[in-house]
């Protein structure tokens, strides 16, 4: 039998999506900065020459908290639009992106890789953008909801990329314990 859903039950089918996506997509975003170590606290972070447009530290969390809500209810509204050509597509770019952010926090506080962490917010942002258009054709009102992530993933790269031209020797600097003092250079 071939019926058409009621507003309703379309409303109803996209809130179990976003009841779902939405937390999910804070959660693995947060989980990734726990277990990379990353903000202030990070002794390595705390020790690295800042750009003058670093945003303070308490910036950064609520940024992201709102950002991963957005980009969690623009898939959302791609997964609810049932049959639309080229979904699972977009879909598939969407989770690219979202692992690759993830892998970020990582890469640059974990690994304290700085250049590797911009050219990998690069292709972040590539992804993200081909996302934003194969959702724009399936709901603009998804794509709209990725802009902010973009703008943001912009203002990240340059940050990412300043950081990275202050301290070119981020990947070996060597951060002593509290007893020592200040940050050491890397060893010859």
């Amino acid at each position: 039998m071939n019926q058409l859903a009621s507003p309703g039950q379309l409303r109803m089918a996209f809130w179990r999506w976003a009841l779902f996506i939405v937390p999910l997509t804070v959660l693995l975003g947060f989980a990734s900065a726990q277990f990379a170590g990353t903000g202030e606290e990070n002794p390595w972070f705390a020790a690295l020459i800042k750009p003058d447009a670093q945003p303070p530290g308490w910036a950064f969390p609520l940024a992201w908290a709102v950002l991963y809500v957005m980009i969690g209810f623009a898939v959302s509204l791609v997964l609810n639009a049932r049959n639309a050509p080229g979904r699972w597509l977009a879909v598939g770019f969407w989770v690219a992106q979202l692992a690759l952010n993830l892998f970020w926090s990582i890469l640059f506080f974990g690994m304290h890789q700085v250049g590797a962490a911009f050219y990998l917010l690069v292709a972040i942002f590539m992804l993200a953008t081909i996302t934003t258009l194969l959702f724009g054709k399936i709901r603009a009102l998804a794509a709209w909801l990725m802009v902010p992530y973009l703008v943001w993933l912009c203002f990240a790269s340059i940050l990412n990329k300043q950081i990275d031209t202050l301290n070119p020797d981020a990947a070996t600097l060597i951060v002593p314990t509290a007893q020592s003092g200040g940050a050491l250079p890397p060893s010859q």
